[in-house]
């Protein structure tokens, strides 16, 4: 894994595609060792706030050295990189964690995003091979869509709104079950109540299942503790039930965490 680096990159064009949702190209050297599921963190030019955003990396095009983020303005921070435009300097570090591992993917893969969590599910849809993987790519929205038509260009996906206005009424599990869909081999990105769903369907079918947990984080690196999660075995190092979701995630075996 490359070791993750600071640098002021470019810009190189923004727009908004949802109510707060905002997407990002970004010309910068951390594109050639990306990969699906890693994120970066992005510094404000506020020097009174010290701790950078984590965002999860959307797309990366390693030929042109530029990786696209999708993020929602949730603050302070993420509201002024909403006013960023192309040509504007941009402080980043990354790229961080562990991403999802493509080598284990099996013929039938679920692919599963919620809310922001979507994102990085483009990425991942790109990268696996359509011949080998039958991808049914599964994302959950509260109303307002965004990404599904390019998720669309890279597997079968199936819709799940809050309110039934697109898909199946519900979410993720729902169009699951609605869909009578199956797979050998999940992977998924969102809030903790999706994911913590998504790894009891995971044991009751006996489904390997990585998942990218969504966690508040200070430092991005791993020194300061502040994201950590509770895990089945111990860290070899701390001998402590947990690990750290920015260092040694954000991808974990689903059965190697407890949500």
């Amino acid at each position: 894994m490359a070791k993750p680096k600071k640098e002021q990159a470019k810009v190189i064009s923004q727009e908004k595609i949802a109510t707060d949702i905002f997407s990002m190209m970004i010309e910068t050297s951390m594109a050639i060792d990306a990969k699906p599921g890693q994120f970066i963190s992005v510094y404000t030019k506020d020097a009174s706030k010290l701790l950078p955003r984590p965002i999860s990396i959307c797309e990366i095009d390693h030929e042109r050295g530029f990786l696209r983020i999708v993020y929602r303005v949730i603050g302070e921070g993420t509201a002024e990189f909403a006013n960023y435009v192309a040509g504007d300097s941009i402080s980043i570090l990354g790229p961080l964690g562990n991403g999802f591992p493509l080598e284990e993917a099996g013929k039938r893969v679920f692919l599963i995003g919620g809310g922001i969590g979507i994102p990085p599910i483009l990425e991942l849809a790109k990268q696996l091979d359509s011949q080998k993987h039958d991808k049914q790519i599964i994302v959950g929205y509260r109303d307002e869509l965004f990404l599904e038509k390019e998720l669309e260009k890279y597997g079968h996906i199936y819709i799940a709104t809050e309110d039934g206005s697109v898909g199946a009424r519900g979410n993720v599990m729902d169009a699951i079950r609605e869909n009578r869909l199956t797979a050998d081999m999940i992977y998924a990105c969102g809030p903790t109540p999706m994911l913590r769903a998504i790894k009891q369907y995971a044991a009751e079918h006996k489904i390997p299942a990585w998942i990218s947990m969504e966690e508040k984080m200070a430092c991005g690196v791993g020194a300061c503790l502040g994201c950590v999660c509770k895990t089945t075995d111990k860290d070899e190092h701390a001998q402590v039930n947990s690990r750290r979701v920015c260092k040694d995630g954000p991808v974990f075996l689903a059965e190697e965490v407890i949500l």
